[in-house]
């Protein structure tokens, strides 16, 4: 089998995330090196194997991998067949450098839960104007990731805070159309990205994302209704371009805009 490199890489425009990298390797081997940002890694199909702080570790399909910054590692195909990963670079404002030794003492961490949000997160990263809900999965990932490395220091069951998720949803109500990050908004509103997310979640039953989304497709209903073609209908409430507001249109709906429109023309 011929040797296969394909990659991709972006910079999303989410507070913390340095770069996205996917690549399917087959017989490509990095030699040692070094980030100057932590790398978060999953890999999709197939393995690899690397040493970090002299000590050989592996990377099967379930694991997450947490390399920290700074700190010297190689990696190369652990199956015939190579690799396909995926790969966030975070800066220091999503991991602090006091999680840095626990994560050489155990980089490779067997959590499902864990696993799943990063996949949600890559997926969500793919789409332009998608950006509260990555933003929203990165700090519950991070969140997560700093009690596992760091157990003793677990937040415990969160408390409900109907009066601040009512906040949250009166800045949203306020930003349907041109939206509103979840640092700026946990900012307006003095509280933790991570405790903003999970108060609202808690109370409305829905995260802020999902609300956001609501909305937008609430109002473009309404502008079809009145007879607006969609590419102009997803300027008009929020979402980045037609595809879009088609993706998200159809899920909440059942059917694309063009569909519905044709329905309610008669």
């Amino acid at each position: 089998m011929a040797a296969q490199r394909e990659v991709t890489a972006w910079r999303p425009r989410i507070p913390g995330v340095v770069e996205v990298f996917h690549a399917h390797f087959t017989e490509y081997a990095y030699p040692m090196h070094v980030h100057d940002a932590w790398t978060l890694l999953i890999v999709d199909d197939g393995a690899v194997r690397y040493d970090l702080d002299r000590h050989e570790h592996g990377t099967p399909h379930d694991t997450v991998s947490l390399l920290p910054p700074h700190v010297p590692h190689n990696g190369s195909p652990a199956t015939p067949h190579g690799f396909r990963k995926r790969v966030l670079y975070l800066d220091d404002s999503r991991l602090g450098t006091d999680l840095v030794g626990a994560a050489v003492d155990a980089p490779d961490l067997r959590d499902p839960v864990l696993r799943r949000r990063v996949g949600r997160l890559h997926t969500a990263m793919t789409h332009p104007g998608d950006e509260l809900e990555a933003e929203s999965r990165l700090t519950l990932i991070a969140e997560r990731l700093r009690a596992v490395l760091r157990p003793a220091t677990g937040a415990g069951t969160p408390r409900p805070d109907p009066a601040l998720a009512r906040r949250l949803r009166e800045l949203l109500d306020e930003h349907v159309v041109d939206g509103i990050g979840l640092e700026e908004a946990a900012g307006l509103v003095h509280a933790h990205p991570a405790h903003l997310v999970r108060a609202f979640s808690g109370a409305y039953g829905i995260a802020p994302h999902q609300y956001l989304t609501s909305r937008r497709v609430d109002r473009a209903r309404r502008l079809l209704l009145d007879g607006r073609p969609p590419g102009e209908v997803a300027t008009a409430t929020g979402f980045f371009d037609q595809s879009h507001l088609t993706r998200h249109f159809r899920k909440l709906v059942g059917v694309t805009p063009g569909r519905y429109t044709r329905t309610g023309a008669g």
